[in-house]
């Protein structure tokens, strides 16, 4: 009876040693398993610079005047994608970038560069509608603001410092345009080419010229850039500015698109 209880054990032993052996053991510093309810957090937009010469990525975009705007759809024409800083402070506008919307919509006014061109022009701002709206309606404010600094009442009483920021607005803001050079008729302002909102930076940061700190201040804000995009759909250049004030002429950027044919 004695053998009899102790081959029990010997066997209730192993069984308890086979069925330890076989269960998975968690090791020091090994992280458990996710359940499967759990899911993962959204991916972030990836900043994925664009190489030139390559594809350039397809997006969608809405548009502030209504709609949306798909860069595939516009194969056949060359595309100017001009990314715009927006906010240079917080509650500040960057005055270059209203000036540099300006400017394009007078050259179409007075010139047609997209049929010249064969173009079609995206301006993209990261914001969402209340921002852009209100982005668009100060234009002719800013215009006349610029104005001011370049013809100030008393040029001959300004002190040196005065005068070396009088000759960069004249260097930075080369025209002089008001309200009228802009408008499609009296009282209407000119409207030839979609403002983009990227909303929730998608776009931006994929392409690496979203900040929420650049050129001195702290503010969500585009980094000013320009891509040209030829009628293949296929990228021939991109400018990403070193600071504000770094933007290419459009005359520069016409000569690089004709060079592109």
């Amino acid at each position: 009876m004695k053998k009899l209880i102790i081959l029990a054990a010997i066997i209730l032993a192993l069984v308890v040693m086979l069925v330890l052996g076989q269960a998975p053991q968690q090791q020091p510093g090994q992280t458990p398993p996710p359940q499967a309810a759990q899911k993962a957090a959204p991916a972030q937009p990836e900043a994925r610079p664009v190489t030139v010469m390559q594809p350039m990525p397809d997006f969608t975009l809405p548009a502030l005047d209504g709609g949306e705007v798909t860069l595939s759809a516009l194969r056949g024409k060359n595309v100017f994608i001009i990314v715009l800083r927006g906010y240079a402070a917080e509650g500040a506008w960057c005055t270059i970038c209203h000036y540099q919307y300006a400017e394009l919509v007078m050259r179409e006014l007075r010139d047609k560069v997209r049929e010249k061109y064969g173009m079609e022009v995206l301006f993209v701002l990261p914001y969402g509608q209340d921002v852009v709206t209100k982005w668009r309606e100060v234009i002719p404010d800013q215009l006349e603001k610029i104005k001011k600094w370049k013809n100030p009442p008393d040029p001959a009483s300004l002190d040196e410092a005065a005068r070396r920021r009088l000759e960069r607005y004249k260097a930075i803001f080369p025209l002089d345009m008001s309200r009228a050079d802009i408008e499609a008729k009296p009282g209407e302002l000119a409207r030839p080419f979609p403002v983009l909102m990227d909303a929730d930076r998608a776009l931006t940061k994929r392409l690496g010229v979203f900040a929420t700190e650049w050129g001195g201040s702290k503010v969500d804000q585009g980094i000013p850039s320009v891509f040209i995009v030829d009628k293949a759909g296929t990228l021939r250049f991109k400018y990403i500015s070193q600071n504000t004030a770094d933007r290419p002429s459009y005359d520069y950027l016409f000569k690089i698109l004709e060079c592109t044919k």
